[in-house]
């Protein structure tokens, strides 16, 4: 398995997958949002995997408030490209495969 988990490290979802793959002895890559986000290619893969582009957006977060997204007229891609705090987290990636959120169940089917 090639692990690849996207978040903050405030994110209690984020640290519990971390705590999930840890605990199995499972090797994963942390990428921190505040950081680095998505590539275009990774974005586009991870969209795919999920169903839509629309469902990596956090429209419950303090980011999308911050930016006032909620009103605005906006592309979702380039907004998820330009701000990756706007990402519902944390996004976990194997391969082709996806999810959002801690989704242990789906994991365990990946092992």
């Amino acid at each position: 398995m090639n692990i690849q988990i996207w978040g903050t490290k405030k994110c209690q979802n984020t640290r519990k997958a971390e705590r999930y793959f840890k605990e199995r002895r499972i090797k994963f890559q942390f990428i921190d949002l505040n950081v680095k986000g998505l590539s275009k290619g990774e974005l586009e893969s991870v969209a795919k995997a999920v169903g839509a582009i629309d469902h990596l957006i956090d429209k419950e977060g303090k980011e999308y408030g911050r930016r006032n997204l909620k009103y605005l007229v906006h592309n979702v891609e380039e907004e998820l490209l330009s701000n990756p705090l706007l990402f519902k987290t944390p996004i976990v990636r194997n391969g082709k495969k996806a999810t959002l959120g801690y989704c242990p169940e789906q994991w365990g089917q990946w092992e």
